[in-house]
């Protein structure tokens, strides 16, 4: 496992709970907006796993949960086990992925060591490669869309909207396509480590427009970070 952060305290990442997050270093995406750039290309320095589980042993009783994001954390080879000792620890688990191993996600689902999932929708099908910055096999994202529809497990889907990249009508294109049951619009913002300069966030309004084109296809709807 390798493992470059760790935010102590989050009242954020885990719905309704009080918890950490851990970062895994290594991405199979380049999205050019991607605020994690250090942890993409692999280039931040390793926290060594024992100090990881010091510090959860520690705040048992204080924190519910861990979430594992990234990254990309289905990467890691040793991701089942990794998870499997931290449910040991008596802590709820969340997951951040990309969706590109579908079959790794779904073992993890059925092992029932997640609790809760939460995976990224880059773009509609035509602007999907586009927008991660590498050639994405859709079947593969379409996999892990149908194991959280499943029901299997508590999950949601989201997209970081940028101008940029999506445009009127991608929102609800994708939306139309994956038909996620609770979806998030998450607002771009530039946190000096990007991976590729230049880009902006949409506007309040924008992002509202994005909210009620994508409305007719998901369950439900929201709006984050404006």
């Amino acid at each position: 496992m390798f493992i470059s952060g760790i935010q102590k305290l989050s009242l954020l990442d885990y719905p309704e709970k009080v918890g950490c997050t851990l970062f895994t270093s290594g991405c199979n995406f380049r999205c050019p907006f991607c605020h994690n750039s250090s942890l993409v290309l692999n280039t931040a320095e390793h926290i060594p796993t024992d100090e990881i589980f010091a510090f959860l042993y520690k705040r048992k009783g204080m924190l519910d949960a861990v979430t594992v994001s990234g990254g990309e954390p289905l990467m890691q080879n040793g991701i089942e086990d990794f998870i499997k000792d931290i449910k040991a620890l008596g802590y709820m688990v969340k997951l951040d992925t990309n969706g590109t191993n579908p079959t790794k996600l779904e073992k993890l689902i059925d092992d029932g060591v997640l609790d809760y999932v939460a995976m990224d929708l880059k773009n509609r099908p035509e602007k999907y490669s586009l927008t991660a910055g590498v050639d994405v096999n859709l079947e593969d994202i379409a996999k892990s869309v149908a194991v959280l529809k499943s029901g299997k497990v508590e999950s949601e889907f989201r997209t970081t909207v940028v101008k940029e990249f999506h445009a009127v009508g991608d929102i609800a294109a994708l939306a139309a396509f994956y038909r996620p049951h609770k979806y998030f619009l998450q607002c771009f913002k530039d946190s000096g480590e990007l991976l590729c300069d230049g880009l902006s966030a949409c506007s309040e309004e924008e992002m509202l427009s994005f909210e009620q084109e994508a409305k007719p296809f998901c369950g439900t709807v929201s709006l984050r970070g404006i």
